[in-house]
């Protein structure tokens, strides 16, 4: 049998890999936040192209000045 590629993520697992709890995810659906995200079936669901750009567009590069104080 072959091992398939993990392609999306449930809520809680998604809020076990940002160390959040599964309500924030629900409340930044609600006020239209956070990474896009499917219903199938009732299910919620993201994708994980979805998740990784998401994360890619929170990312954050370090001020001068704060790369001065950990120098």
């Amino acid at each position: 049998m072959m091992d398939h590629p993990i392609l999306h993520l449930n809520q809680v697992q998604l809020a076990r890999r940002w160390s959040l709890s599964p309500r924030t995810l629900e409340r930044w659906r609600w006020r239209d936040q956070g990474p896009a995200y499917l219903k199938v079936g009732g299910r919620v669901v993201y994708r994980l192209a979805d998740i990784e750009a998401f994360e890619h567009a929170a990312a954050r590069q370090p001020s001068a000045l704060e790369r001065e104080i950990r120098a």
